[in-house]
């Protein structure tokens, strides 16, 4: 986890000193420069790198778990801000992270969030047109360009905490060939929707983590 802990660490000081973040991954660079600085602190570093890194050995655990140990393991993480939101930015205080990890074809993600502006979006009061049953929940992986809207892939199972604005998420799938290579490409991006926000509360885009 060295090298996700030096990436973080350097994003910040980046932010904090309102200079280019071009010497980090783009995923995370991008979310963290979005961030207003008087939200960057020691404590967020500690705060963003600590979920980071229990979201990927949470991944990480489930191929271990099943004995899958003989192949080649890529990581790969999200880091989700309302900036990343295509067309506008929403008014919101929420933020979350996701770490993934890839075997061959399969994905494991584990995801967290928290402080979200309301309660997530119901797809099952409050359909896309038109319906989709795959949706099952609001925190869900697409397939798209940074700046646009992409197609629906997969849902996440969500569980929400206490609070009911913040909560975890996971989800194992199996990509096609078309999927994996926009993964490679850095196309696959999480959202999540809320009813305040039914477009899009937060995103971010799968890159890798080292």
């Amino acid at each position: 986890m060295k090298p996700l802990k030096k990436l973080v660490r350097n994003a910040l000081l980046g932010a904090l000193a309102c200079l280019s973040l071009v010497m980090v991954t783009p995923a995370v660079g991008t979310a963290v420069s979005s961030q207003p600085h008087s939200f960057v602190s020691t404590h967020s570093a500690d705060s963003l790198e600590g979920s980071l890194t229990a979201n990927l050995q949470a991944a990480e655990s489930v191929l271990l778990a099943q004995g899958m140990t003989n192949g080649m393991m890529t990581s790969y993480v999200a880091i989700l801000s309302k900036n990343n939101v295509v067309p506008t930015s929403p008014m919101t205080e929420a933020r979350g992270t996701v770490g993934a990890v890839l075997m061959g074809d399969r994905l494991v993600v584990r995801g967290s969030f928290r402080n979200l502006s309301s309660p997530m979006r119901d797809y099952a009061t409050d359909p896309v047109d038109p319906p989709n049953p795959n949706i099952t929940s609001a925190f869900h992986i697409h397939r798209g360009e940074p700046t646009a809207n992409g197609p629906f892939q997969y849902a996440l199972q969500v569980m929400m905490d206490d609070t009911g604005r913040g909560g975890m998420a996971m989800g194992e799938y199996t990509l096609t060939p078309e999927q994996l290579q926009a993964l490679s490409a850095g196309q696959l991006y999480l959202d999540l929707h809320t009813t305040q926000n039914r477009a899009g509360e937060l995103r971010g885009i799968l890159m890798p983590a080292a």
